[in-house]
């Protein structure tokens, strides 16, 4: 069975574009619900997986996504996505099962990816007694905390 990663995809641009990318996820959500199997748009390479499961948003927010990928994030997904529709994207991911979290963007046609290291995830640890992370003399409750830490740490480079 799959690990799931959790994605997050805000795309930016004109507002014709943005509507556009509304009716394709709302295309694919649809078609998942009634076929039970992941969607890729038409117009994409289906041989390197990537394929989105569980698409969801919240009311009002036209053009943010969050969806469910096999494994790993589809960036690259997003950028065939982001290019046939002239716009830009964020696109925040995690799958701690595999030590996945990170950040990928996309502006002016560059695809900017950036992920923690093993590295970088060893530098906190979690106390099984205390049920808290403690990470450079602190403790945390919540992991999260400590992975935005790093990662803007990361981007700020």
């Amino acid at each position: 069975m799959a690990n799931w990663c959790s994605n997050m995809v805000t795309f930016e641009g004109s507002i014709e574009a943005i509507k556009q990318i509304q009716q394709l996820f709302e295309a694919m959500k649809a078609n998942e619900e009634k076929t039970r199997q992941g969607q890729l748009p038409d117009f994409t390479d289906n041989t390197n997986g990537g394929y989105f499961f569980n698409i969801y948003w919240n009311e009002g927010d036209e053009g943010i996504f969050q969806y469910e990928t096999k494994w790993a994030p589809n960036s690259e997904i997003l950028r065939t996505i982001a290019e046939r529709y002239l716009l830009n994207f964020i696109h925040d991911y995690e799958e701690m099962g595999n030590g996945i979290y990170g950040k990928a963007s996309y502006q002016n046609a560059i695809l900017d990816d950036v992920c923690l290291s093993d590295e970088e995830l060893d530098l906190y640890s979690f106390d099984e007694e205390t049920d808290t992370y403690h990470f450079e003399g602190e403790v945390y409750e919540i992991e999260y905390e400590i992975l935005e830490i790093l990662l803007e740490r990361k981007l700020s480079f």
